[in-house]
């Protein structure tokens, strides 16, 4: 009860915040912008009906961070430590970009833990609450965990909206890692990182573009073939993608390359990382036939050690991760298994 009344308190709390304070929070939020700038969309007259709109949703994407964090902290915070942090991008104009580390809320001073990074997906999201549970048991199974929010995640303003597919999410990632790796409490020799979706195709991008980064990977869900998404979502959704500066406002059939240079399945041979594939049939968001099916003969072929489980028609589909099921925690036991093999030595 009284965890209740305390959670219905703190968000009736961040609605008012947003509500009464919507100018102080916006000017809050270029913490990621280089020195002196400012987001096209703070206009500060109030005749602009465009930047009062989207200095609005800025701050409706401010409240859904925070209170995602207020969230979490109710209900893990008494055993899972959450710190909100920016990170050294790996970018020779100094960025920075958000992200978060969770911990044990006691842990031993002096302790080396391994380390895992977790990559979230969809084209542009960020930490929400399907997240919890996954880093709760990562935490509770020895591991530091760093959440990147990589340049494409939304809420973080202007600079981190910025996104790449296939570029600058996998940099982001990659910088996550090195900065997690960095902290006293983790070692560097014990990385793994974990991701479903966008954040597997994220995973295996990373694990292909440095593969001595990691001692252990797993991808859920996972788009792997860039070129083939693009050939049978709906025009509004390629239309959309066609439009990130990387593509030059081209289809795939006006200009392949860049398409090709992001599918991660073209560069399966460079992997050698241990590598977890997992997936279900029902998929219809990101085909398994198309992605985790073909990624796993490709592992085979090309001698590389992994393992992989395609489930039948697991409900949810293609969010099967996220979901109260039998197939949730086969997936959960395989996953910690796997990176418990590798990273716990």
């Amino acid at each position: 009860m009284m965890k209740t009344t305390i959670k219905t308190w703190a968000l009736r709390s961040l609605v008012a915040l947003a509500l009464l304070g919507s100018t102080r929070l916006a000017a809050e939020e270029p913490a990621a912008l280089k020195d002196g700038a400012l987001p096209t969309y703070m206009s500060k007259e109030p005749g602009d009906a465009n930047g009062q709109l989207a200095l609005l949703q800025v701050n409706v994407n401010k409240l859904q961070i925070d209170t995602t964090m207020v969230m979490f902290m109710l209900q893990y915070g008494s055993r899972v430590h959450l710190e909100r942090i920016y990170f050294p991008a790996n970018t020779s104009d100094h960025e920075i970009v958000p992200g978060y580390i969770f911990t044990p809320a006691n842990m031993p001073k002096g302790e080396k833990r391994p380390g895992l990074v977790i990559v979230h997906g969809a084209l542009h999201e960020s930490l929400d609450w399907r997240f919890f549970r996954l880093i709760d048991a990562a935490v509770a199974h020895g591991y530091a965990v760093i959440f990147p929010e990589y340049h494409g995640s939304i809420g973080y303003g202007e600079m981190i909206a910025v996104n790449s597919y296939g570029h600058t999410d996998v940099a982001d990632t990659l910088a996550a890692a090195d900065f997690l790796a960095k902290q006293d409490y983790v070692d560097p020799t014990r990385m793994g990182i974990f991701g479903h979706s966008r954040g597997g195709f994220i995973t295996v991008l990373a694990i292909e573009q440095a593969p001595k980064r990691f001692q252990a990977a797993v991808e859920v869900s996972a788009l792997l073939d860039f070129l083939a998404y693009m050939t049978y979502k709906p025009d509004e959704r390629r239309a959309t993608i066609a439009k990130e500066a990387e593509f030059g406002g081209k289809l795939p059939s006006q200009n392949l390359l860049p398409y090709l240079e992001i599918t991660p399945l073209n560069y399966v041979e460079a992997i050698q990382t241990p590598l977890l594939a997992l997936a279900s049939t029902g998929d219809k968001i990101l085909p398994t036939i198309l992605n985790t099916k073909r990624l796993l003969e490709l592992l085979k072929a090309h001698d590389k050690v992994f393992d992989g489980k395609i489930y039948d028609n697991a409900p949810g589909g293609h969010n099967f991760l996220f979901a109260e099921s039998d197939e949730q925690r086969d997936c959960f036991k395989r996953t910690f298994d796997w990176l418990d093999k590798y990273l716990k030595r």
